[in-house]
């Protein structure tokens, strides 16, 4: 059809310069598609293609459908799945009404019912680090590794505004009445462990009074030391420290050898001491013995016994000499005998012949000397 037959119908010389359609017209229009959509026809009424009391009835149950359509949605919207290491916190009007074990669950949807999700098993690590004032008034350095677990949801949620600040405030302050405590030396050293679990035991126990609902499971000291301004000098004291526990072990380990040999030198000493007393009172005890013997037979016969003493007096004597000197009979001359040469010259005489046996034989046997004549007469006498 063309759009001027004639009739004026050109729908846009039609609106002239009217403006846009009116808006309660077009509302019209989609009621009146939309009860056509839904089993609207020309059955009789009014010349708009409406029954009488049809049109009311198919909006209403339209608005029915809408309605229990939209129920669905909004119920379904409460359907929620909890992992297996969190614990949810549901909550009516903002208030505590549940936590919810892992798994499919539900509850009244948004914003009669909502829910928080709180993880339980994770292991969350915080690192702390702060400048303290240590008993001998030092300056250190420390730093904290912090590691936590959220144990208790409904504590964590409603006990505490903001738990894990609270966590950080406690650590600091838990610390620093530790160090403020104890002398540098012993924190920088052999303090570290003991100040770890001593940390970690003030720490828990304060954030189980706040009722925070936060674990702790461990506290490591990472790190101790003094201010970046002095390390030079901090590190002079270190070394001097080290050079003294290394002077005193060296001490140590000599005074562990030196004390042994003392006391096995003693007891040598002392038992050498009393082996000579042992030894000098038996003699003693011995000569004694023997000077009663003498005499009693002194006692008996004086004169054989003091010849015999004389005898073994001068035995004695002459057996720890080397010279003798020999008084001639009638004569004014002395003989002296040199024993210890006459006895060396002999060993060399035995020696050469032991060297040379063929010459030993050719000779004929050394005759007595004059010195072993007058030697055997000064026995005589």
């Amino acid at each position: 059809m063309a759009w001027d037959d004639g009739n004026n119908k050109d729908p846009w010389k039609s609106r002239g310069n009217q403006g846009p359609a009116d808006l309660d017209a077009i509302v019209k229009d989609l009621q009146r598609k939309l009860s056509a959509f839904f089993g609207g026809g020309k059955r009789g009424g009014d010349g708009d293609g409406q029954g009488p009391g049809l049109g009311p009835k198919i909006g209403m149950g339209f608005a029915s459908f809408v309605a229990i359509v939209a129920i669905g949605a909004w119920s379904a919207t409460g359907f929620y799945i909890v992992d297996e290491a969190e614990r949810a916190i549901v909550l009516r009007f903002g208030k505590f009404v549940d936590i919810t074990q892992p798994g499919l669950r539900w509850h009244l949807p948004w914003p009669i019912e909502s829910r928080v999700a709180i993880n339980t098993e994770e292991t969350v690590t915080w690192d702390y680090q702060g400048s303290m004032l240590t008993r001998d008034e030092n300056i250190v350095d420390i730093n904290l590794i912090v590691q936590y677990r959220r144990t208790d949801p409904e504590r964590f949620l409603f006990s505490v505004r903001d738990p894990e600040a609270t966590l950080q405030d406690v650590t600091g302050s838990a610390i620093r009445e530790i160090v403020g405590k104890n002398d540098l030396n012993y924190i920088l050293t052999e303090g570290r462990l003991d100040i770890s679990s001593t940390a970690l035991t003030l720490l828990q126990s304060t954030l189980d009074t706040y009722e925070t609902g936060i674990t702790v499971y461990e506290v490591n000291m990472q790190e101790a030391q003094f201010p970046e301004e002095v390390q030079a000098s901090v590190q002079d004291v270190v070394k001097a420290r080290e050079d003294q526990a290394r002077v005193i072990l060296e001490a140590e380990t000599y005074r562990n050898q030196l004390l042994p040999n003392a006391r096995g030198q003693a007891v040598r000493q002392t038992q050498a001491a009393e082996a000579y007393q042992a030894q000098v009172i038996a003699d003693a005890e011995g000569q004694s013995s023997r000077f009663t013997q003498i005499l009693s037979e002194y006692q008996m016969a004086p004169q054989v016994t003091r010849q015999r003493i004389f005898l073994e007096t001068l035995e004695a004597i002459m057996t720890s000499s080397t010279k003798v000197i020999v008084d001639t009979e009638g004569g004014n001359n002395l003989l002296y005998l040199p024993l210890d040469q006459l006895m060396q010259q002999r060993n060399l005489l035995r020696d050469s012949s032991q060297t040379n046996p063929s010459s030993s034989n050719n000779t004929s046997a050394p005759q007595p000397s004059i010195t072993d004549s007058a030697a055997s007469r000064s026995v005589r006498r």
